[in-house]
């Protein structure tokens, strides 16, 4: 399995298979617009602007899961998202990433971490690089800036 096996829903609600994004490398992100790293969005957005050219997707799920940090609808994280923070990558329906209702994708992240240290999603802005075949390459927690993995980016665009 890959994450193309997955679809999800965008913003309209209808369904989109990430198949749509086979041969590309992804970052996958849970996301909030009232958390302390809402700041990252600047350096996603960075990112973003720099490799998509190259073949770089992000994936933006906001998520309202961890102290209700993601309020309102999808169109209003979305407006927030663009005015604020200039971002043009896909942002998709709000979702939970944990429990019972988790979204089947976000299911699949967490079983693919080698260690099996974190089965569940810590907090908002949990990273996740994805390589062209649609393999989980390695989970960022969220004090990870951005930059801080831009490398690692950069070498599955390479491959």
């Amino acid at each position: 399995m890959s994450v193309y096996d997955y679809s999800v829903k965008d913003q309209r609600g209808e369904n989109f298979p990430l198949s749509n994004f086979k041969g590309k490398v992804l970052l996958i992100v849970n996301t909030a617009t009232k958390c302390g790293f809402t700041k990252q969005y600047s350096e996603l957005e960075e990112l973003y602007e720099k490799y998509q050219e190259q073949g770089f997707e992000i994936l933006d799920f906001p998520c309202n899961q961890f102290f209700h940090q993601a309020p309102g609808d999808d169109e209003q994280i979305n407006s927030f998202c663009s005015l604020n923070f200039g971002t043009k990558f896909p942002r998709f329906k709000k979702i939970e990433v944990n429990g019972d209702n988790a979204d089947p994708l976000y299911v699949y992240l967490c079983s693919q971490n080698e260690k099996k240290k974190y089965k569940r999603i810590k907090w908002n802005f949990t990273k996740f690089l994805i390589n062209k075949n649609g393999e989980v390459v390695e989970r960022f927690e969220p004090t990870a800036k951005p930059s801080s993995f831009e490398e690692k980016i950069v070498a599955e665009l390479k491959k």
